[in-house]
């Protein structure tokens, strides 16, 4: 493998090179301090391009096997190589569930075809068999087979004594439980967050409580098993809080939001957007100025796009029978580089949340560009404008509220172990 040289980049706003050979990272340095490379390196100059390690993204939907016509592994691992990510964590709502080894073994077989250099699927098993809540996964068969996590995410657990199990057979396992938050009867045919845009427009509300009452269930077992657990995609200031709390008590718990928790609130909806349709829904104002903070001051560890691809036709039906979700491969960068532009953020704090901390969390390789580490990287222009299209998208979906909007900023290069992928 030939040497790659990348000069003239930005990292946490110095100009630095990066030399990679045999897939890792040999030298990384201030700009000028490696001259002009090896003479065998192919050489790029970044020309002054925000460079970023490989995001990580611990929690997407892929929908392979089951449900192609939305999106495959294919087309979901192409957004995520064109959108900066070099390790996506896949849910287990498939069809067949991926509750048995077979289905892990499926799904990284399609991801080594259609990548064969990255980005890496990393699947997430089952909690409990067909994400029924009855009785669990086989948790070891699914971690031998390659599961890295294991979720009953979008049919959480409502028994408290199957989630416990759940937890501590993971726990012998060294595996992480990432845990959907939701009380499955305060949502019972909920359309949107519960409020004020909710009573305008006639429609069934989701109490943010809903999803605290069920995180408050996670965070105490945490504290009296003394066992880890993950909140999947925060929406709200009061589960926020609840995890702060939880964080104080020592509990070992951690937390992620998305992108669109923190840049859009429940008005998305007016016009009864079906693209503004996700779960848990987007909330009020006041909840995305807390959501920020509590990303800013590390109360929430993460950010994770939550990516769930829905066809056209499925989006294209009355509000009430619009399937929840967002598309976010593609657009998770340019959004949330967006907050470093109001001030919320630093870039150091996008590699901190969208690197190092899921990696920490759930065991996964990642770079902090010193010598030995993958050479896992992209390149970002940050004053790029693009308008969202079915064109301009590698998902093979659209569902997404930013659709026909323009964004500015965009990754424009992306190696995984020196091979350019994107």
């Amino acid at each position: 493998m030939s040497a790659l040289f990348v000069h003239n980049a930005r990292y946490l706003g110095e100009i630095v090179h990066v030399l990679v050979r045999d897939g890792s990272v040999a030298a990384f340095g201030p700009g000028g301090s490696g001259g002009d490379g090896p003479a065998d390196a192919e050489r790029v100059d970044a020309a002054g391009l925000v460079l970023f390690p490989s995001f990580i993204d611990a929690h997407v939907h892929l929908r392979e096997p089951g449900f192609e016509w939305k999106e495959d592994v294919a087309s979901g691992l192409a957004a995520a190589a064109h959108g900066g990510f070099g390790t996506v964590m896949c849910m287990a709502n498939t069809d067949p569930v991926n509750d048995r080894a077979s289905v892990t073994e499926q799904i990284l077989a399609a991801g080594r075809r259609a990548f064969p250099h990255g980005p890496r699927v990393r699947p997430i098993g089952a909690a409990t068999t067909g994400l029924k809540g009855v009785e669990l996964a086989p948790m070891h068969e699914l971690a031998e087979a390659g599961c890295v996590a294991i979720s009953n995410d979008g049919l959480p657990v409502a028994d408290t004594e199957i989630f416990r199990r759940v937890m501590e057979y993971a726990a012998d396992l060294d595996l992480i439980v990432i845990d959907h938050c939701e009380d499955p009867c305060l949502a019972r045919k909920a359309q949107m967050n519960e409020g004020r845009v909710s009573g305008l427009l006639g429609l069934k509300g989701q109490p943010d409580v809903g999803e605290t009452i069920q995180a408050a269930r996670s965070v105490l077992l945490a504290e009296y098993l003394n066992l880890p657990v993950h909140i999947a995609h925060v929406s709200s200031a009061r589960t926020a809080d609840l995890i702060a709390w939880s964080k104080a008590r020592g509990a070992r718990v951690t937390a992620e939001t998305c992108p669109h928790y923190l840049t859009l609130d429940e008005t998305e909806v007016m016009g009864y957007n079906t693209n503004a349709k996700v779960n848990p829904p987007l909330r009020t104002p006041a909840d995305v100025a807390a959501l920020r903070a509590a990303v800013k001051s590390g109360v929430i560890d993460m950010l994770a796009t939550d990516h769930a691809p829905h066809a056209p036709h499925e989006k294209e039906t009355p509000f009430d029978e619009a399937p929840n979700g967002f598309t976010g491969l593609d657009l998770a960068v340019s959004v949330t580089y967006g907050l470093t532009r109001e001030g919320v953020l630093t870039e150091s704090d996008l590699v901190r949340l969208w690197c190092f901390a899921p990696g920490e969390r759930f065991k996964l390789p990642v770079n902090r560009f010193q010598t030995g580490d993958p050479a896992d990287f992209f390149l970002f222009d940050p004053d790029l404008e693009w308008q969202v299209t079915a064109e301009t998208l590698f998902s093979k979906s659209r569902n997404t509220p930013w659709f026909g909007r323009t964004l500015r900023g965009r990754v424009t290069a992306h190696w995984l172990g020196g091979i350019r992928v994107a």
